[in-house]
């Protein structure tokens, strides 16, 4: 029998601006049609979280509560179980680092850029009402999904650490997931796009070039369905100019976390997550944790 267990992302509620180090389980899980679920995520980070090659800071170290909220709803499109997802987080940072040789300090406290995720299932699994899927078993499915993020966020033209990005972002991605017994072993690749940030530090032009990543999964079941997983994730490219010149790129970086997921009521479940850096050629070079709280109804 499948599992209706597929989760908001929550790491992408937790960390705004980080798009290309997502690290999320079981985003094309077999779920019912017409099935709508909540997630409420805290999320705490420290270190090297906001920081790209493109800004001229040195030991950058950040302190993030981040906050998030979230809503899932799954439809039937051309007979194909689709799904739409929103998020939108809240963050307050605190750090300190050393700016063009000058050591400084800094807190930010606002809304980070929205997120919306459109996803279908093309093969694998229909589009279903509960009571037929309460007699599927999944084997293979493949799924493709377009992720956007909003530039909601709170940005000051003039400051160079922002929770908003004052920018959009796309990233068309392909997803495989793969059911072995009560294991499941998923990958997915897919790159980013972004638009350019017109008001970089006054009206300076930032520019970057499109990133890409890979993630794998393996989740395992347990008999009360209970789920634990172990995630990495490598990401490569963002090549980025400022004003028609070369800042810096994002070169051969990879992560590893673990999920785990324990369901606690009749359609609630709660969810803990974190990820580390396994290597970091440039950029990015945080820890972080997430607790989230799903609700299906």
């Amino acid at each position: 029998m499948a599992k209706a267990t597929g989760f908001i992302c929550l790491l992408c509620l937790a960390q705004h601006k980080i798009n290309c180090q997502e690290l999320e389980p079981r985003a094309y899980a077999a779920l019912p049609k017409d099935l709508n679920a909540i997630v409420f995520a805290y999320g705490f980070s420290k270190g090297n979280v906001l920081n790209d090659p493109s800004r001229p800071i040195k030991d950058l170290s950040i302190t993030a509560n981040n906050f998030a909220a979230g809503y899932l709803h799954t439809f039937g499109l051309a007979g194909k179980l689709a799904r739409v997802q929103v998020t939108v987080p809240f963050m307050l940072l605190a750090g300190h680092a050393e700016l063009n040789g000058r050591d400084t300090s800094a807190s930010r406290t606002g809304f980070g850029d929205a997120r919306i995720r459109l996803g279908i299932n093309l093969t694998g699994i229909a589009a279903m009402g509960k009571r037929e899927f309460a007699q599927y078993t999944q084997r293979t499915i493949v799924g493709v999904s377009l992720i956007m993020t909003v530039p909601t966020g709170l940005y000051l033209k003039e400051k160079l650490i922002n929770i908003g990005s004052n920018r959009w972002a796309f990233k068309p991605e392909i997803g495989v997931s793969k059911r072995i017994k009560r294991v499941y072993v998923e990958a997915y690749g897919g790159v980013w796009f972004y638009t350019i940030n017109h008001e970089y530090l006054g009206d300076n032009t930032l520019e970057q070039k499109p990133v890409f990543s890979f993630q794998v999964h393996a989740s395992y079941y347990f008999k009360n369905k209970m789920m634990v997983s172990i995630n990495t994730t490598w990401f490569n490219g963002g090549t980025t100019t400022i004003g028609g010149r070369p800042a810096g790129d994002l070169v051969d970086n990879w992560r590893v976390g673990a999920t785990w997921a324990l369901p606690i009521a009749k359609q609630q479940t709660i969810k803990l997550q974190f990820h580390i850096g396994a290597y970091t050629s440039s950029g990015y070079d945080y820890n972080v944790a997430v607790l989230g709280y799903q609700y299906l109804f």
